[in-house]
């Protein structure tokens, strides 16, 4: 086997936990604080037609006022679905069906729901702590393989060290980025 095989692709690690990452900071931006933002949904799938969809593949989001974000779903077989998925999306607002509209008015932000919201951040960090630790497990199976293939046990720590080093800098990343939304979140 060659030296290039034993080699790890780090930048696809990498790669995969910046991507985590991304994933963070979309379901963050759905959690606008004071006003309405047709961002507030994107995170959001629906059970449609035999597979998960954003609602914005269902329907036309717009936000006509400051408080309120509208949804104008296409197909009326859809309505009950995508209202069912805001519900249980956890994003504390309670969609009111007017025909082929679905209108999401935002509540003003009480102390309570400033707790709920950092609450909804904390669950979307976990799960972005879990990717990264997820393409941790990965890379070191593929050390694992290496080792099998003939791998020495210093460039295997080495190799460790490395995808180690890069999952405690994405965690950390994770954790600065909570609390600054938790702050934004708290600040009135």
């Amino acid at each position: 086997m060659s030296q290039e095989d034993l080699d790890i692709d780090l930048d696809a690690i990498e790669r995969r936990m910046d991507g985590a990452m991304t994933a963070l900071r979309t379901e963050f931006g759905s959690l606008r604080t004071g006003r309405a933002s047709a961002s507030i949904v994107e995170p959001i799938q629906v059970d449609a037609y035999g597979q998960m969809t954003p609602i914005n593949q269902l329907g036309t989001v717009n936000v006509p006022e400051p408080r309120m974000v509208v949804i104008n779903v296409w197909d009326k077989a859809m309505i009950s679905k995508v209202e069912r998925a805001i519900r249980d999306s956890g994003i504390g607002i309670n969609p009111v069906v007017d025909g082929p509209l679905i209108r999401l008015p935002i509540p003003e932000l009480n102390e309570e729901r400033r707790t709920q919201l950092t609450k909804v951040a904390a669950q979307y960090a976990e799960q972005a702590r879990v990717a990264i630790r997820n393409v941790r497990r990965d890379g070191m199976d593929q050390i694992k393989k290496a080792k099998a293939a003939g791998m020495s046990e210093d460039d295997q720590k080495m190799w460790s060290d490395e995808v180690q080093t890069l999952t405690d800098k994405a965690i950390a990343v994770v954790d600065r980025a909570l609390e600054a939304k938790q702050a934004e979140i708290m600040h009135v």
